[in-house]
């Protein structure tokens, strides 16, 4: 049985389509068959009042599964308009075959000459997983023209113009509203650009034999609430708060003191049994007021840390640590004290000065300090956030969350985690020192590198979407501490 949250390559995905058709007796018409049927029946569930509906064609495969959609819309009484690009026609025999049908039918079909018919829905079968380019401007044109009118978007197994691998737009791509994906959910839909344009995900796994998925191996995993109950189980009546992790947070220089108290506040509800902060003196009497469930303290000195780090389970690092001299000390020991680290913000960049392995080490970037750390550009990381993810991972020797729509957590030799929670309401300073906190207070409880990190990052995106319940506009990390909270203490049986 298919694992729900594994996610695949195109290269997987191909080669799963290719050994289907091929153990079919009829070439894979069976497969596209269902594929198109599947799609009218997805089209119905969403939108079972739609009488017009416009379905535009690519000369492949994806085009193919447009015409057996508009051959099932005609047969139902439908109005169908079927449009295809200027100078194309079916280029495979599925395809041929699957027009061809809608034409006997007594369907037509027109060539897009800049506007596209009022429709009730709009279906994308342009490209699929053909395109890992910029689309050329007649295609270019169709898809500015899909995006630019109102009525909803159904993509068959890809938005045209993403990049199923890469999660990245080379060009303009469509704007869809549902995607259904066929055979296997792909890894690309679920972070940066293809979490933007893909809408809401479904999955048709069509009738193949199971043979066809001997030695197929997926790419990544999507991580949602059911992981919780596994990673958090109810603490033992004896439990204590010793046995619950102590997390220290370093950081909070001259003027960013509330970084590290967030930092701290996170790693209380997520459940370190105790939280110290190590940071500049002239904030321990806000610390005091603000989290007195927190011990403060002063450091001025290697020893004050050195005392601090000793005691630490879990040392979460880089909220508000600047860049100088004291921020550089507080760095230098933290990386040398062997404890598990959670490296954030300044920490990161200090990192990228002088990179070398921390294998003990949780790395917690953004797309713009992952960057400094691979010394590229942010829009290079953007273009493909897996190769960066693992980038990171190999050259650090670490776990590395690479934060952003969609994040990601790699490490080496595992599989890559997709978060599939978070929001576009957790833009705003100060949510990733939540995340520091969090990770701090799994990893000092005793779970391992990437399961805090994945874990962490799961509780997180999840605590968002509670919060986020009221508005995503005017968010505020301090929100998300009471739903993190519950979030913590998972149903067993319904979460």
């Amino acid at each position: 049985m298919l694992d729900p949250s594994a996610l695949f390559d195109s290269a997987a995905a191909r080669s799963l389509d290719a050994r289907a058709s091929a153990l079919a007796a009829d070439g894979g018409w069976s497969l596209m068959a269902a594929a198109g049927k599947a799609a009218w029946h997805c089209l119905l569930q969403h939108w079972p009042d739609a009488r017009h509906i416009a379905v535009v064609v690519g000369p492949g495969n994806n085009g193919g599964d447009g015409y057996v959609l508009a051959l099932h819309a005609l047969q139902a009484g439908r109005q169908v308009s079927v449009l295809t690009l200027p100078g194309t026609a079916p280029a495979t025999a599925l395809c041929m075959q699957a027009a061809a049908g809608f034409q006997q039918a007594g369907g037509h079909s027109s060539v897009f000459d800049g506007s596209l018919p009022t429709a009730d829905v709009l279906v994308d079968g342009l490209f699929g997983l053909g395109l890992r380019q910029a689309p050329r401007p007649a295609a270019q044109a169709l898809i500015e023209a899909i995006n630019a009118q109102a009525a909803p978007v159904l993509a068959l197994d890809v938005p045209s113009g993403i990049d199923a691998d890469r999660g990245s737009a080379p060009g303009v791509a469509v704007r869809a509203t549902v995607t259904l994906q066929f055979l296997a959910a792909h890894r690309g839909l679920h972070t940066g650009d293809g979490l933007e344009h893909a809408g809401q995900c479904a999955l048709a796994p069509l009738p193949v034999p199971a043979s066809a998925w001997d030695g197929m191996q997926a790419s990544a995993d999507l991580w949602q609430s059911d992981r919780l109950p596994a990673l958090l189980p109810p603490r033992r009546r004896n439990a204590h708060k010793g046995t619950s992790g102590h997390a220290l947070c370093v950081g909070g220089n001259h003027g960013s003191g509330g970084a590290l108290l967030m930092t701290a506040h996170a790693a209380l509800r997520a459940g370190a049994g105790l939280a110290s902060l190590a940071t500049r003196a002239d904030h321990i009497g806000a610390a005091l007021v603000r989290l007195p469930e927190a011990m403060s303290h002063a450091v001025d000195c290697k020893a004050d840390l050195q005392a601090l780090l000793q005691r630490a389970s879990a040392v979460a690092i880089g909220p508000g640590l600047g860049q100088d001299e004291w921020a550089q000390a507080l760095w230098h020991d933290a990386r040398d004290s062997g404890k598990p680290l959670v490296v954030d913000a300044d920490a990161l960049n200090l990192l990228a000065r002088a990179p070398q392995a921390l294998p003990q080490a949780i790395l917690t970037p953004h797309p713009g300090e992952a960057a400094r750390l691979l010394e590229t550009t942010t829009a290079a990381v953007q273009a493909d956030r897996f190769a960066a993810a693992t980038a990171l991972a190999d050259r650090f020797h670490a776990v590395v969350v690479l934060k952003g729509a969609g994040s990601l957590v790699a490490a080496p030799g595992r599989r890559t985690a997709v978060i599939g929670a978070g929001n576009p309401g957790m833009a705003v300073g100060g949510m990733g020192d939540l995340l520091t906190g969090i990770i701090a207070a799994l990893r000092a409880q005793g779970l391992a590198p990437f399961e805090a990190a994945a874990g962490g990052a799961l509780l997180h995106g999840l605590a968002g979407d509670v919060a986020a319940a009221d508005g995503q506009r005017g968010l505020l990390p301090t929100d998300l501490l009471a739903p993190l909270r519950r979030l913590c203490n998972p149903d067993p049986v319904h979460a």
